[in-house]
Formats: structure tokens, sequence, C-alpha cells
């Protein structure tokens, strides 16, 4: 389906997750409260913006999906590989655990993630009636977070990877995430004779491709049923927030994934 437009925001869909009983989002900057920096939709609670902002910010998204904010389920993100799942929503006066994938098959959970250029993974077995968020920046990526996800789903929902669909989404794209050696070194650990296919070198610098690395560590672990969305945040301001193209002073957007009660 690609972007939709209702009542001031604007949110990405993937076509692959077009599926009756899914409710999907992944949340442009645009129909907030938040001032500059972090105009306007920001979902960050640590980047400056005031609590009261980010409350009603959320507020916004949860009213526009048509699911109350109660039912949200997210975590501290911390550039790891830990994965968890829930039955249950987390209580808004709760800590958050700390987690870079999350996992329901519950319809009462509303699970939300918070992005400014690292990737958002959607996975959704619709046989099994389980999905997952992935949050995956290089760091994640190279200690494959999406494979430890999966593997999740399989244990915890006895999912089989052929069966899951994927969505990467709106993320930092390859012309403008440069890195270097040190990270350059950890790629090609990962991804051995494949890490040609993940780095790109332009004017004597090294580009790490997100996009790509992470398809490869989903059709590693099985997967069949992928989507890239090929949409990248430094190069489009007016819609996502982005970590390096706005030098670090920036907010956070969100994805949110549900499954809808039948």
């Amino acid at each position: 389906m690609g972007f939709v437009e209702k009542n001031g925001l604007k949110y990405y869909t993937f076509e692959l997750l077009e599926f009756e009983d899914l409710t999907q989002g992944i949340f442009c900057r645009q129909g907030g409260v938040s001032p500059n920096p972090w105009a306007s939709l920001n979902l960050g609670g640590t980047v400056g913006d005031s609590r009261e902002n980010v409350i009603e910010n959320r507020r916004r998204i949860f009213d526009l999906i048509g699911r109350p904010v109660v039912s949200v389920f997210d975590v501290w993100q911390v550039h790891g590989k830990t994965v968890v799942s829930t039955t249950v929503p987390r209580p808004l006066d709760s800590a958050h655990q700390r987690a870079d994938a999350i996992l329901t098959d519950r319809s009462e959970v509303t699970l939300l993630m918070r992005f400014a250029d690292c990737v958002p993974i959607f996975l959704y077995d619709p046989l099994r009636k389980a999905i997952g968020i992935v949050h995956a920046g290089w760091q994640g990526t190279v200690a494959r977070i999406g494979r430890e996800a999966v593997e999740a789903m399989r244990c915890q929902y006895g999912s089989n990877p052929a069966n899951i669909h994927a969505g990467i989404g709106p993320s930092i794209g390859p012309d403008h995430y440069e890195i270097g050696e040190d990270v350059v070194k950890r790629v090609k650990t990962t991804f051995g004779v494949d890490a040609n296919s993940v780095l790109r070198q332009a004017d004597g610098k090294v580009f790490f491709d997100l996009w790509v690395a992470n398809l490869l560590v989903l059709q590693q672990v099985g997967l069949k049923h992928i989507q890239i969305s090929s949409v990248c945040t430094a190069c489009n301001p007016q819609d996502w927030y982005s970590h390096r193209g706005e030098g670090g002073k920036t907010g956070r957007f969100g994805a949110i994934l549900s499954l809808k009660s039948s």
C-alpha cells in the first residue's frame, strides 16, 4: 500500500503485510505537538522533548489506529540481540525491559518500537498468528538480531520460517551510511563471503547496506516472503527522523504492529 495519510498523520505500510487481522504502521514525523528539533510526532522520551509531548503524540497514533494506549508493549532499545515475548501489555507506570526485538501472539497487545535511522523489521506468521518488531542498527544487524527473533518465534509459537512474512522498513540507506574500519571488520566477520554484497565503496569511503544485510540474515534463517521499503530516512527528512542526517538532534518515529481481535 505504501503511504497512508489520515487525520494529519502519515504512515507507511507494507503491501506484503496487508492481512485483515493485522494492524501495521511506521509513522512519519508529521501531525504531532513536539517543537523543533523534534517536530512533530516524536515518540522518543530520552531525546530532550517533554514527556507531555511524547504522551500526546503516542495518544494520537493509538487513536488513529483504534487501539487503547494501555495495550502498548515497548522496551528500552539498547542495540543488542535480546528478544522478549509477551502475553500482556506493559503497565504504563512500570520500567521498560532492555531488548531489541519484541514478540506476541495476543490481540490485546500492541507492539511499539522507536527509530531514527536503524532498521525496523516487521514479522508476521499468518498461520500461528504471531507478530514481532525488530530494531536493527549496525550492531544488531551484525549480531543477526533478525535471526534471533525468527528463532524465538519458532521456539515460542512453533513458527516455520518459510511461512513468516517480513517487512524491512524506512531506515538509513546505503548511500548515507558511511562506516569506519572497525565496523567494516565486524561486517566481514559476520557476513563472510557475502560481505561484498553489503559493503559499498565510493570516493575512498565505505558504506554499509543495512537493507541487504538484514535481507540476507532473514533469508539465511529460512524466510521466503520479504519486502524492503527502500525508503531512506536521511534522504527524506521531511518525513522521517534521521539521527545521522540531523546531527543527532532529532526525534524518534514510531513503528506499530498488532493483531486484531477475531
